[in-house]
């Protein structure tokens, strides 16, 4: 699902300014309480959450991690289909990719983070360099941002400036396409995910059946082709989304066009990989609507892997064997919506947030660390379209 916001944004202007009366009033409601049954260990901080939606702009929340509560401060960043946010390691700022609808190029938009308060001030915005900018990550030195442009392909690095602004540097650019005709007529690249030691970018390509790598420099902020140029996914299959496992021996690949998560070994250092395991993520014999899965997440233990369902509405608990990186299902829970596409854990790994596209709501799980079981806790909270979340720790 996307907006078109006719008119709305010219060459690399994509931050609008918004009045108090754009704000929803529900939004500046009342606190909602999802809960006091947090674990006794439960972390006692409060975090930001910021919730990236397609709509109007980034939403914000307090949340008490203590006992689950969250304090709606309603949209706090006004940027154009925000579907999806990172921040710096030090919490300093936070990008958020514009995507918008159609053959128009997206952008990305900076904002400098008030951690004793949660408000967002905006900084620069600029293009894209490629139509629906879907995903964005900084890396661990905390100077260069990478994002990943869905409609054209192209990943586009930025330099980020002392004070947070943002110099585009590089992009990468590619051709092919894959075995679904409708599908992957072209690249499409869906996510950038960071290695752990900083020199390399992965960026899974739903259209081209890849897992693309490329070597990072810090220093000038670019991209550079890496060797090997790719982890091969099976023909067909779509990678969306990826997660490492916290040693870096094995790569675990959520696919949009086949309900499978593919486990692959090797080392996250080098960008060597063979393929392990195909593990589905619904039945053998669902014939229900299926939109393909979304998300996946390890848990900080790299115990528990979580995956999403878009169509069944589910969120699928895998056990980790840590012998072979091998996955076994634990349990599939329903989500009470049918369109589940933003997950993340909460820092203290105790809570699993859950947006639905399409019923314009998020709820809480709280999450059980000794079995990776899911069990809802308090009531949905209404946002338009959420599809993304990222946490800041209070000052």
């Amino acid at each position: 699902m996307r907006y078109k916001f006719a008119g709305a944004f010219a060459g690399a202007l994509i931050i609008a300014v918004m009045s108090a009366s754009d704000l929803p009033a529900a939004e500046n409601a009342a606190k909602t309480t999802l809960g006091t049954d947090a674990a006794a260990n439960a972390a006692r901080n409060d975090y930001f959450v910021y919730v990236g939606v397609y709509g109007k702009g980034i939403y914000g929340y307090r949340f008490h991690a203590a006992d689950a509560k969250l304090e709606p401060m309603g949209l706090v960043g006004p940027v154009a289909n925000p579907s999806f946010l990172a921040t710096d390691r030090e919490f300093k700022y936070l990008y958020a990719v514009s995507e918008l609808d159609g053959k128009v190029i997206g952008g990305v938009a900076g904002f400098a983070i008030d951690r004793k308060n949660g408000s967002l001030e905006p900084l620069n915005s600029v293009p894209s360099a490629g139509e629906a900018p879907c995903h964005l990550a900084v890396d661990h030195t905390g100077k260069v941002l990478i994002v990943a442009n869905y409609g054209t392909g192209g990943v586009s690095s930025y330099g980020i400036e002392k004070d947070g602004h943002l110099k585009m540097s590089s992009l990468m650019d590619v051709t092919g396409s894959g075995a679904d005709p409708e599908r992957q007529a072209g690249p499409h690249a869906h996510q950038v995910v960071i290695s752990s030691d900083n020199n390399l970018a992965y960026v899974p390509d739903l259209g081209l059946d890849k897992i693309r790598i490329y070597k990072i420099d810090p220093r000038n902020a670019k991209l550079e082709p890496h060797s090997p140029a790719f982890v091969q996914d099976d023909a067909g299959f779509g990678p969306r989304h990826i997660v490492f496992s916290h040693d870096g021996k094995y790569l675990y690949v959520i696919n949009e066009l086949k309900s499978f998560v593919t486990v692959f070994a090797g080392d996250e250092a080098t960008g060597v990989f063979h393929q392990v395991q195909k593990a589905p993520t619904v039945p053998e014999d669902y014939n229900g609507q299926n939109d393909g899965p979304a998300e996946i997440l390890l848990d900080r233990a790299g115990k528990f892997l979580y995956s999403s369902n878009r169509g069944p509405g589910t969120i699928v608990v895998f056990a980790v064997d840590p012998a072979n990186g091998t996955l076994k299902q634990v349990e599939s829970v329903q989500t009470g919506g049918t369109f589940p596409r933003g997950v993340e854990l909460d820092p203290t790994g105790g809570y699993l947030f859950v947006g639905d596209q399409k019923t314009n709501r998020f709820i809480l799980f709280r999450v059980d660390p000794e079995t990776g079981r899911l069990t809802q806790t308090g009531e949905p909270v209404t946002v338009p379209s959420p599809v993304a979340f990222q946490f800041v720790p209070a000052s």
